[in-house]
Parts: C-alpha cells; structure tokens; sequence
C-alpha cells in the first residue's frame, strides 16, 4: 500500500497482491487486533472482587490472574515476533486469535483460581498476536513520521475497549455473571478472525533468511537490546505502561472497595480515564506535524510523572477524597497518548528488516514489567490507594529518567 502522504510502499516486495483496504478500514481492522490485550483485562476488572469471593482466596490470588495475563502476553511476544518475520503476518495471526477463543471458553468454565490464572496465560499468548502483527504491519507499510500517526489513529480504535469494556462486563457481571464475560471474550475473538481473513491481506513475504533457530532469535533480540536508541525508547514506553498496570491492577479494588463506587458503575470512572487518553493520542496526531516525536515524547513524560506524584499526594493525605484521585489519574491515562506512539514508533523506525522482532521486544518489555506491576500491587496491598500510587509513581519517575537519559541522548544513533 503506498500512503499518499508518506508515498512509502511496503518493503516487502512480494507480499500478496491483494488490494489492502482504505486507509480508514485498514486502521479499524489493525486497531481491533490490538484490542484483545485491554479486552481480556479491562472486561473482567470489575469482576475482580467478586472472584476473590467465589474462589475463597485473598487479593494477592486474584491479582496472578492478571500478572499470568501479562506474563503471558510478554512470553508469546518472543515466540510470534520472529514466527510473523519467517512465515508472513496472516498465518500467526490466525492461529494466535484460534487459542485466544478457546482460552476464553475455558477460563468461562474454570473451576478453581489455580486453573483460571493457568488459562488466563494461555489466553495472553493467543491474544499477543494481534499487538505484535498490528504494529508490524504499520512498520511494513509506513514512514515514522506517519507511523506516529497512525499508532494514534490505531489507539483511538483501541481506546473504545478500556472505555466500554469495564462498563459492558460489569453489566454482564450483574446480569448472567462473572463466566459470561469470558464468553464473550471468546465470540468476539473469533469475529475478529473472521474479518482479518476477509479483509486483511498479507504485508510481509515469507522470508527463509529469517531463521528460527533458537540461538539465532536470542542474538537478533541481543542485537536489538544492544541498539541504544531502540533500548532507550522500549524502556520509555514500558515504564510509562507501568502507570497503566498499576492502574489496571489497583483500580477496581480502589473504586469499589474503596469508595463504594458499585460494581456496574466502575465502568464510568474507567471509561472516562480511558476517553482521555484516546483524546491525546488524537491530539498527539495532529501535533507531529508542528513538534517532533521527541519533543511530544519529552513532554508527555513530564507530564505523566507530575500527575503520578499527585496521585501519590492524595494517597497518602486523603485529600479531596474520590475525587482527589480521580482527576490526577485522569491526566496520568491521559498522558499516555503522548507517549505510547511517539516512543513507538521512533524505537521500531531503524528496523524494518525485523519489524516483527522489534515490535515484538517491545511488548515483552511492556508486559513483563505489567507482570511484576500487578504482582507489586497485590503483595503492597493494604486496602488502601497508596500501593497503587506508589507503583504508579515509581513508573513514571523511571519513563521520565529513561527518556532523557537514554533515549533522547541516542536519538541518532545508527541501526545495528
């Protein structure tokens, strides 16, 4: 697909010569593919209590089902980046949302906490595909400039799910249960199967050079972790989506029990915090065309750590109360719409030939950081904001110190 403002065609020469759909509908349909991570968590956090009382177990037990999702997701990042290099980005991508629906089922049906945390993991290494080939796809066919761009566009798709997500499976929550948002889960995932294949053509040849020998793959992610400019971005992004997690994992205990906020309601609070942050990714586009990708990036980071030590204030002095919370949270989210396409899309720009092993190293980073965020929160758990807002916080100093010391310091610093 050329771009018309890009005029940047695919580089893999080859690929499948099927029309790619409008840049609209391309956007909508690689955007849904990136949905299944917020999905899967966003979905069942109001579910969360109710789990710790229908399983008997404590809140450290709940919150493995999240870190096993996390970890999950971090882990099948390793094995789908180098398999969407080799053998093209459809065939992985089939196979990965196959067991992300038959995970859900199973979750829907699991009868203790130990097998649900265990299928969660599964569930995470089907769902990773969809974030791995999306971000792959946007490298295949766009110049970084326009990447940035469209990873905000891409994020306006993925927003809708953090806000509707948690208001929608509360709702099922009341209605039919904890199980039926796990069923959902699973029909929607096989949806999106349906519309990949119908719509979505191949953007990458397979390639034979890429081998997958076991050896080889740890020296290309080596290689990449050795480039100081991509390292720098990563861990840039990966602490900023540490606010996230701490977020993901503390919120639900925060609102609802907490503040009372009922269960069908926590929705509201999650939805507006994620509406904002679809907001600045949208702002995010319009502004690369004024400011580049590092000044927005150095902004954003700023701004994330000021709200973070906000939200730390009121943890620890209960000031303003719900509301005290509730509005620096607010701008915590919502600064990660400067900072997630900005720090993506200048890490995976020098790498084309490896778009997939690059985005892949990108969300283990990520995810295996919401692994040890979630599992944090639980351990610090004391029925009160403040594990949440010190973990938050601890996120943002690192995404703020990383920016500047390592990734801005290397911006021009050669591919290997």
């Amino acid at each position: 697909m050329a771009d018309s403002s890009s005029g940047k065609e695919p580089e893999a020469t080859g690929a499948q010569r099927v029309p790619l759909p409008s840049r609209l509908e391309l956007i909508v349909l690689l955007g849904a593919l990136t949905v299944f991570a917020p999905l899967a968590t966003d979905m069942y956090l109001p579910a969360l209590p109710t789990l710790e009382r229908e399983f008997a177990t404590s809140m450290l037990g709940v919150h493995a089902t999240l870190a096993a999702f996390f970890i999950g997701f971090a882990v099948g990042q390793v094995f789908f980046g180098p398999i969407t290099d080799r053998f093209g980005r459809r065939p992985p991508l089939y196979a990965g949302l196959l067991l992300f629906a038959a995970a859900s089922f199973g979750c829907a049906v699991a009868p203790s906490i130990e097998l649900l945390t265990g299928l969660r993991f599964v569930q995470a290494f089907g769902a990773c595909a969809g974030g791995v080939i999306s971000r792959a796809m946007v490298r295949d066919l766009f110049d970084p400039r326009e990447s940035a761009k469209v990873y905000g566009a891409l994020m306006l798709v993925t927003g809708l799910a953090p806000m509707l997500a948690p208001l929608f499976g509360g709702y099922l929550l009341i209605a039919f249960g904890w199980q039926s948002i796990f069923v959902v889960m699973a029909v929607l995932g096989l949806l999106c199967l349906g519309a990949a294949h119908l719509r979505l053509p191949e953007t990458h040849v397979p390639n034979d050079a890429h081998s997958l020998s076991f050896l080889r793959i740890l020296f290309s992610y080596g290689r990449l972790l050795r480039h100081r400019a991509y390292l720098g971005f990563a861990l840039t992004s990966s602490c900023c989506m540490g606010c996230v997690f701490a977020y993901i994992a503390g919120s639900p205990f925060v609102f609802i029990e907490l503040y009372g906020v009922p269960a069908e309601h926590f929705g509201w609070f999650f939805g507006t915090n994620a509406a904002g942050f679809v907001v600045m990714a949208q702002v995010n586009g319009r502004l690369v065309h004024r400011f580049s990708s590092q000044t927005l990036l150095r902004l954003g980071t700023a701004l994330q750590l000021a709200a973070a030590l906000a939200v730390l204030a009121t943890a620890l002095t209960g000031a303003g109360g719900l509301w005290g919370l509730a509005v620096p949270l607010f701008v915590v989210i919502a600064s990660i719409g400067l900072v997630l396409p900005n720090s993506a899309a200048l890490a995976m720009a020098p790498h084309g030939a490896n778009a997939g092993l690059a985005s892949a190293l990108l969300g283990v980073m990520q995810f295996s950081l919401g692994g040890i965020v979630a599992l944090g929160v639980g351990l610090l758990s004391d029925h009160t904001a403040l594990p949440m807002a010190a973990v938050m916080t601890a996120s943002a100093i690192g995404a703020f110190i990383f920016c500047r010391a390592l990734a801005l310091a290397s911006r021009s610093a050669p591919a290997p």
